[in-house]
């Protein structure tokens, strides 16, 4: 069976994040969503449950941190280097912010990191492994 990963971020206003992660390419499973949950699918293997505050706090008394921080950075890989700029842009159409980090250029490796509407961050990269350096 392949692993799975349910990667889980509190929102605060679901409708919005789900518009967000949909406008990045993201497919919603009704499966796994209701008035307060949308699992949004990324991949076979990799799930993104959007949660209200509310939900969230059903599972972990913890504080939600405020969205200027970065309690960790999601790098998801990209087909090619206007894919990552896509993404950046799709953000940036939808309430998030776009190069939230200096972007980084290193020739075999383009990546720039992007937040959702709440604050979480994610790293759009695109490696090409041909042109790695061997050394």
């Amino acid at each position: 069976m392949t692993k799975t990963i349910f990667v889980s971020l509190p929102v605060t206003d679901l409708a919005k994040s789900e518009a967000f992660y949909g406008a990045l390419g993201f497919t919603k499973n009704p499966q796994f969503s209701d008035e307060s949950t949308a699992c949004m699918v990324v991949s076979e293997a990799i799930h993104v449950m959007l949660m209200t505050h509310a939900t969230w706090r059903t599972f972990t008394d913890r504080p939600i941190p405020p969205a200027t921080s970065s309690e960790v950075m999601l790098a998801l890989s990209c087909d090619s280097r206007e894919a990552v700029d896509a993404m950046n842009e799709a953000a940036v159409a939808h309430g998030g912010t776009a190069d939230i980090n200096p972007v980084k250029d290193l020739g075999f490796m383009y990546n720039r990191n992007l937040a959702d509407p709440d604050g979480h961050v994610w790293e759009a990269v695109f490696m090409s492994m041909g042109d790695m350096p061997t050394a």
